[in-house]
């Protein structure tokens, strides 16, 4: 039991400094509660419950509010002291920063921020204000069933969704998981790849007065994936060695990536904001966010069925090898982790391979320039 104890105020928890060393609880007048400051200046809630002092983390601050860590301390506390077994009540908007805050801490934050992400964009908008208890596995299907045509979207969401409601579980929030039993098939691999006449038809149809248009002749030239190219940030980009330096916080592997450009990327580039991101979204959005929308326009204009915009990975991939680039190479691009430079050979072989990747974009956008000739003689 705590002997001394602060009146904590959002003032005061802002001023509180982190110690030389380990962790140290300053305790709010509130029994039992308090904020536990860690050595690198991380504040987090908790609470003792129980006889012997058992010691609850209830979630980050400023995640988490004052307000909200004091009211779920004193459901804590009063379900240990009165013995319930029902679930607690407390609805899926109250729930979610507590989730993410207690799933996340100290793991990948753009796993943490694609969770959260698919969890308030599908999600929130149904269950805002109902009791997790009230989420059943029928209104779980119709949320994921309109989410048919993008299949990988569907399997991330109920990715999130089923381990948001084990943590709920968990908890004590829920007493049963309604995502068990909810399955989709796993869709087999794409092979897709454009042809010359499509390539050329895609670059008809985007343009430099387009943002989309621009993230999408950076994919066709870069080969990089979409979001990724939608993350750039001015910062990324070297213009004195034409190259780009993916961190790893916005690449899929966690590994830092570094890619020349040639004349064609760089002059789509150059258009583009000299500092911060390059193609910032609407609504305050870090990047751009308007995928479905554009994608269906563009699939208007270019008369193209069938393609996503990863296909222009695959794509290039395809098209660098018929041209003579090495497989190395090719992976070396695309920032594959499994290939010819993968395992012991990933761990010795530290050489960039950037002449090389030059020399592979030089002939590939060259390939690109030819045939968008071709395609504006023959129209």
């Amino acid at each position: 039991m705590p002997k001394t104890a602060t009146a904590l105020t959002e003032i005061t928890l802002r001023s509180l400094k982190p110690p030389a060393s380990g962790q140290r609880t300053v305790w709010d007048t509130m029994p039992n509660f308090g904020v536990r400051v860690s050595q690198g200046g991380a504040k987090s809630f908790v609470v003792l419950l129980g006889r012997n002092g058992l010691r609850h983390t209830i979630g980050r601050y400023p995640v988490i509010s004052l307000q909200d860590a004091r009211g779920e301390a004193r459901r804590l506390l009063a379900e240990r002291t009165l013995g319930q077994h029902r679930s607690k009540s407390i609805t899926f908007e109250r729930a979610l920063p507590l989730f993410i805050s207690a799933q996340y801490q100290g793991k990948r934050e753009r796993s943490k921020k694609e969770t959260e992400r698919l969890l308030r964009r599908h999600f929130l908008p149904k269950f805002r204000s109902d009791r997790l208890s009230n989420i059943t596995t029928e209104r779980l299907s119709q949320i994921l069933d309109r989410l048919a045509n993008t299949p990988s979207i569907q399997r991330h969401a109920l990715t999130a969704i089923g381990t948001f409601l084990r943590w709920s579980i968990a908890g004590r929030y829920i007493t049963h998981n309604p995502s068990e039993g909810l399955k989709f098939s796993k869709p087999k691999s794409r092979t897709r790849t454009l042809s010359d006449e499509e390539i050329a038809a895609v670059w008809r149809a985007t343009n430099d007065a387009s943002v989309f248009g621009k993230i999408v002749r950076l994919c066709l030239l870069l080969g990089q994936r979409r979001g990724e190219i939608a993350n750039l940030r001015a910062e990324y980009i070297d213009w004195a060695a034409r190259t780009i330096t993916f961190p790893p916080e916005i690449v899929k592997n966690s590994r830092e990536h570094t890619i020349p450009f040639g004349k064609l990327a760089g002059s789509i580039l150059n258009k583009l904001p000299k500092e911060g991101s390059l193609f910032p979204g609407a609504f305050g959005a870090q990047c751009f966010n308007g995928w479905s929308k554009s994608k269906c326009t563009l699939d208007n204009e270019c008369k193209i069925s069938n393609w996503t915009l990863h296909d222009l990975r695959r794509t290039l991939a395809t098209n660098l090898a018929a041209l003579g680039t090495p497989p190395h190479v090719v992976e070396r691009i695309l920032n594959h982790v499994t290939g010819v430079i993968s395992g012991v050979s990933a761990v010795y072989n530290k050489y960039t391979y950037m002449g090389e990747m030059r020399k592979a974009f030089d002939a590939w956008e060259q390939h690109v320039k030819a045939i968008a000739r071709r395609s504006c003689r023959v129209a």
